[in-house]
């Protein structure tokens, strides 16, 4: 059976959707078979950053309410043979997904799939809700600002009281993803350094994401950025943390220095 990961946050625009692309094709390129879940009805942007926009037919609504089979709403990419997308509707509202519907699709796709990765919507409404129901592991992702990292600690909160793990007792896996980070301007004070996010969120970080237009550039042409680039800095980070979302060992090294953030919280400590 596969695992399900929500790829969550509770402030828009903090790269969720760029994340969930990224770290799907990482997945998919160690072999293993991956799909990618839209859950932002209305919206619906992981389709364009994974290029396939003009390839949807039918969606996830389509299938939740039997207008589709599973089979024929899947899209798979045309670069990675064991990734493949659910996209969402542009049409519909949230208010069309029901819990029911939700649940069956994500057991369909946890028979077929070593990963199911789900891109929710920012925020506590509904659509999200549903999209961390079934969730085996949170990847929460955050900018290095005050007002990022206070929603995601609400998030934290929904995960550990909406959740079908949460409701049986069971510890929900919980992960942070910190985009958009630049050295430079945290040690200026501009933004939250590494370990006062770490402090404010205390949930393991699983990868530091690098400010750069390579990200822009992918989503632009269509593609995640661990494909468009492989080693460009997000890329490599992005491969990182998919390699330790399945269980490997990697310290975590923060963008533009050379010691591990374990050295330096370490290091911090003593003085």
């Amino acid at each position: 059976m596969g695992k399900v990961i929500v790829v969550t946050s509770g402030k828009g625009g903090v790269g969720k959707t760029t994340s969930t692309a990224a770290l799907g094709a990482a997945l998919a390129k160690r072999n293993e078979k991956v799909v990618v879940v839209d859950f932002d009805v209305g919206l619906r942007n992981l389709d364009l950053v994974m290029g396939a926009e003009r390839r949807v037919v039918y969606d996830l609504v389509n299938v939740i309410q039997g207008d589709a089979k599973l089979p024929q709403a899947l899209i798979r990419d045309k670069r990675l043979e064991t990734l493949f997308l659910l996209p969402a509707s542009q049409t519909r509202d949230k208010d069309n997904l029901t819990a029911e519907g939700v649940e069956q699709v994500i057991n369909e796709l946890k028979k077929y799939f070593d990963w199911i990765i789900c891109d929710s919507p920012a925020g506590i409404e509904r659509g999200a809700t549903l999209a961390m129901r079934h969730a085996d592991i949170a990847v929460i992702v955050t900018n290095p600002e005050v007002s990022s990292v206070r929603d995601s600690d609400r998030i934290i909160g929904l995960l550990d009281s909406k959740t079908l793990k949460a409701e049986r007792g069971e510890r929900m896996e919980k992960h942070l993803l910190l985009t958009r980070y630049d050295t430079n301007r945290a040690q200026r004070g501009d933004m939250l350094k590494v370990e006062d996010v770490l402090d404010i969120l205390s949930i393991p970080l699983i990868g530091i994401i690098p400010e750069s237009m390579d990200v822009l550039r992918a989503s632009n042409i269509g593609a995640p950025v661990t494909l468009a680039d492989a080693r460009c800095a997000p890329a490599v980070a992005y491969f990182e943390a998919a390699r330790r979302l399945a269980g490997e060992q990697l310290p975590v090294t923060i963008p533009g220095e050379k010691r591990s953030l374990l050295e330096k919280i370490f290091a911090r400590r003593a003085a």
